[in-house]
């Protein structure tokens, strides 16, 4: 029993720790990076409550008690970040009807640069016949391999590079303007294009920021400004507006939950489900980091984290409609987020981590 309790009390404190770090809003990595896994977290700690719950009968004092109260307030925390992006909660963004003229459908697929599956990505892009195609960690390699789908997608914006950060757009509608952006690094390329559907222009951002993890960048500050700068941008825009891409950042984080107040754009997730993208490998270890975000211009018509390409990510596509009918819940930025948004954006800038 003595063994068990031991037991029970490392793991316990550990699980603890792993809850209360993320709530410090310092960017160091070892802060940021127990974000990613709430739904892990909640199901052991689940099972470590159950754990002390089986002896108490047997041999418990205060202190026992204590820490399994700990733990209930640790779960109920989770669930409150976790429910959100469950069937039970609010949707942000309504379910429409497709109709041909004004729909967009979007497929974005971070590759993984060492991957050589290249044919189940080009299956994949076959089957699913998106009017958008947006390609995270291309390199030359990669660009060789792709580049036959120009044939399909005559409109294209292409940016390889062999540092994990290249990034292919291809589209079926009419790119009318478009640009390359290194926001924080000049190693870490974005874009930003006006792609025409029917009579109406939408401005779509992808993006691809550097994690918090120690053999990227030990500090979320960079990808907080980026995310942060291009809900900034997406604010001013007055017509329909998309952001999407690999944003090293789970939906549930302080950060995502501030660009959504920033940019006042709706986060099809909510009240559907968490649509975890990474890791494809490990089913385990899984949780959403492939987003798309959009206007009040769009209803959703359907979400979905599409087959393994060979790649550490799912591709996840979607389909949209603009639809000034769609019914939208948007969260409202206080003047106490435009000035911590702001903090962080002058941050990256500056390359001085909070």
């Amino acid at each position: 029993m003595l063994i068990y309790k031991i037991v029970l009390y490392v793991l316990s404190s550990a699980m603890v720790a792993t809850v209360l770090l993320p709530l410090v809003k310092k960017d160091y990595w070892l802060f940021r990076i127990f974000d990613y896994p709430r739904l892990q977290k909640f199901v052991i700690i689940v099972t470590l409550c159950f754990g002390w719950a089986s002896i108490f009968k047997w041999d418990a004092d205060w202190f026992d008690y204590a820490v399994f109260i700990l733990l209930v307030v640790c779960l109920l925390h989770l669930a409150y970040l976790i429910y959100p992006f469950t069937p039970l909660a609010r949707k942000m963004i309504g379910k429409v009807e497709s109709t041909n003229a004004k729909t967009i459908d979007v497929l974005v697929a971070n590759v993984f640069q060492d991957n050589t599956d290249y044919k189940k990505l080009l299956e994949l892009v076959k089957n699913r016949n998106p009017d958008i195609v947006f390609l995270l960690e291309i390199n030359n390699r990669w660009l060789e391999e792709v580049k036959k789908l120009r044939d399909d997608f005559p409109y294209y914006i292409e940016v390889p590079q062999e540092n994990t950060y290249g990034l292919l757009f291809y589209s079926r509608l009419p790119i009318k303007n478009h640009q390359v952006n290194y926001l924080i690094d000049n190693e870490v390329p974005s874009v930003v294009a006006d792609v025409k559907v029917g009579t109406q222009t939408v401005k779509i951002f992808g993006l691809h920021p550097t994690p918090p993890v120690p053999q990227e960048n030990e500090h979320s500050t960079d990808r907080d400004a980026e995310i942060l700068m291009v809900g900034k941008m997406a604010k001013k825009e007055k017509g329909p507006c998309l952001v999407m891409g690999d944003l090293n950042d789970v939906a549930w984080s302080y950060t995502t939950e501030l660009f959504l107040r920033i940019s006042g754009l709706l986060d099809p997730r909510h009240g559907r489900g968490l649509y975890s993208t990474f890791h494809a490998k490990y089913k385990m270890l899984r949780w959403p980091l492939d987003h798309f975000f959009v206007s009040s211009h769009f209803g959703l018509v359907d979400i979905k984290v599409e087959k393994n390409i060979g790649s550490d990510h799912f591709p996840i596509s979607i389909s949209l409609c603009i639809s000034p009918e769609a019914d939208e819940n948007p969260l409202e930025a206080t003047s106490e987020d435009i000035e911590f948004a702001n903090k962080k954006i002058e941050a990256g800038k500056e390359g001085d981590p909070i």
